[in-house]
Order: structure tokens, then sequence, then C-alpha cells
């Protein structure tokens, strides 16, 4: 829904692209900025806070498209653009011209209209229409007469890691200085938006509740990483145990860690999976994926040469960069 903020926030300026932005241009300058004004990458800075605020505020207009032709709309009506009706032409406004322009048209006296603190749109078209007023209000677009909805509002939160994937009902701060419970649903992804129906402002005559657009911000885990429902980490295993095989212990987030069996001639880059144990969100259960990374010794004492030597001897004489080379030669 429209904002009445949206006429003095251009979102384009705040991110730094053109008005004809793409979506896909859109998504990779959003993830940049995001990544860069993160609270977790500027922890204590307030500037940055406030600029990632502004950052998910736009991108979460832009992203939208049919938020994104509102506001194109609001901008075009408030950013010193000009509404004439009469004889004298189309003017700045074009397509409001053509629907008012006989209204106003008297005598043939050009009558303009400029947005602008006081005798704004709503004072000029409130009289016509029963005090419903016409055009861009609080929290969005009100028809003839009807009550308008409550202004929308934007809200940023930061949450550890385990919480985002197992959910939890949090506090918020509201405009209004009162504390709002807001449920958070398990898997929720660093940078996602959670629109809360009704719970912006209040309509100031009766009408519907604005929206509440909460931006949550994940930290970052030293061990996992969310994938979809999937949690994934990396799991370093000794050459022995790669060529041999062996059965070894795997962590999970906040329980106990689980067996898992490497199979002989386990290579880096395989991925172990252990069933039900990621993200359990309403729409299914998520796995846990174990990635393989054999670890190489960095330094060996003099016994522990000799066996590589002797097992580099016994193995096969084969160069396991041939079928590389091949493939990039065809």
């Amino acid at each position: 829904m429209a904002s009445q903020d949206w006429f003095d926030k251009d979102f384009y300026a705040v991110l730094g692209v053109s008005k004809d932005v793409t979506p896909a241009e859109l998504k990779k300058v959003y993830r940049k900025l995001a990544r860069k004004y993160h609270p977790d990458s500027n922890p204590g800075d307030a500037a940055s806070e406030a600029r990632f605020k502004e950052i998910s505020e736009a991108n979460s207009v832009l992203s939208d498209p049919e938020q994104r032709r509102e506001y194109d709309q609001v901008r075009a009506m408030g950013n010193g653009a000009r509404f004439t009706a009469g004889s004298g032409g189309a003017g700045a406004g074009g397509g409001f011209e053509d629907v008012f322009g006989g209204m106003f048209n008297q005598g043939g006296q050009r009558t303009q209209f400029r947005q602008g603190g006081g005798g704004g749109f709503d004072d000029i078209f409130g009289g016509m229409f029963g005090g419903g007023g016409f055009g861009q209000t609080s929290g969005g677009y009100r028809g003839f007469g009807g009550p308008q909805k409550g202004r929308d509002m934007t809200a940023t939160t930061t949450l550890d890691f385990q919480t985002a994937i197992v959910g939890e009902t949090i506090s918020l701060q509201s405009s209004n200085g009162k504390p709002m419970k807001v449920r958070i649903p398990a898997g929720v992804h660093d940078g996602q938006k959670i629109k809360l129906r009704g719970r912006g402002e209040k309509s100031p005559d009766g009408g519907e509740a604005g929206d509440m657009v909460l931006t949550v911000a994940v930290r970052k885990h030293p061990v996992f990483e969310l994938d979809g429902k999937n949690l994934r980490l990396d799991v370093p295993v000794t050459f022995a145990e790669a060529t041999l095989g062996a059965t070894i212990e795997v962590p999970t987030l906040g329980g106990d860690p689980v067996r898992l069996r490497v199979a002989p001639g386990t290579p880096s880059g395989r991925v172990l999976r252990v069933k039900g144990r990621g993200v359990h969100a309403k729409d299914g259960v998520g796995d846990l994926l174990a990635t393989v990374q054999v670890a190489v010794p960095a330094h060996l004492n003099e016994k522990a040469r000799e066996a590589v030597e002797a097992l580099a001897a016994a193995l096969p004489s084969e160069n396991p960069r041939d079928d590389l080379i091949a493939r990039a030669r065809a």
C-alpha cells in the first residue's frame, strides 16, 4: 500500500539505481548494499543501522511490482509535477487533466494544482466528495467518500540464528511506544520481509488498519548455514578416514551429535544427508546436509612422511587431472 512519505522519499536514489532498473538488477544491488550495511557487519554503528533500514524499506517497495507501480504514480504527482485543467492543452499531469479538465474549465480560465503543504488534493476534492477526498492518503488510496486505510509502517528486527530456525514470539516497539507481540515463523531468512496485516496505524475515520512490513536480519552462525529448509555445514575428515572409511560424529543445531558413516574412498565435496534434522516448517521438514572436507596435515614428522611416500609409490600410476585437461581442450 502507498504511504504518505512516498512523496518525500526517492527509493531509487536510496539504492543508487535508475527508474528503469530490472528486478534482477535491483536484487543484485540490494544484496550488495545489505551485506555492506548489515548490523552484524557494523556492530554499534547507528549510521549503518539507519542506512540498512532505508535500504530495506526501499527494496521492499521496489521489489514488489504492485507497490512499485503505485510508488511511481505517487512520485509522479508529488515531485514538482503540475496538473493543469482547462483549454490550454495537456499539462505535466497528462492523465489527471484528461479526467478532471472539464470540471475546472470555467470561462477559459486555467486552474493549477500543486502537491505541497496546505491546499493539497485532499483539501480541494474533500468538499466535492463529501469529505471522503480523492487520491493518496496516509495508508494508500481511498475511494470517493469511503473511510481511509490506516498508515502502513515498517520495522526491522535482528534475530540470532537458532531463533530464526525454530521460530519464536518476539516483542517489538510500535510507533506509539507500546510493545507489540509478533510471531516469527520457523526458517526465516536474512533479509526476509513479513507482512503483518492490520498491525500498522489505525484508520482515523473507522476504516481498515494499516499493515506492518517487518524486515528480519539473521545473525550468522559459526557452523551452520540455512539453505531453504535444509541446514548445511562442512565436516572435516582425515585422509585415513576418507580413504579407509569411518564412522564420525556430526553436530546438530541445538541437539546431540549424530553418527554418520563415511564410505571408503569418499572425496572432498561429497554431501552426507541426515533426514529430518533441518527446519521444521509448516510446509515440511528439512534435512541436515554435511559436506565432507578432507583435511590435509600441514606438518609431517619423518615417520609420517616416509609412510606417505611409501603409499604414493604403492598407488597406481595415474594423474587425476588427465580428464580435466582433456575436457578443457575439447
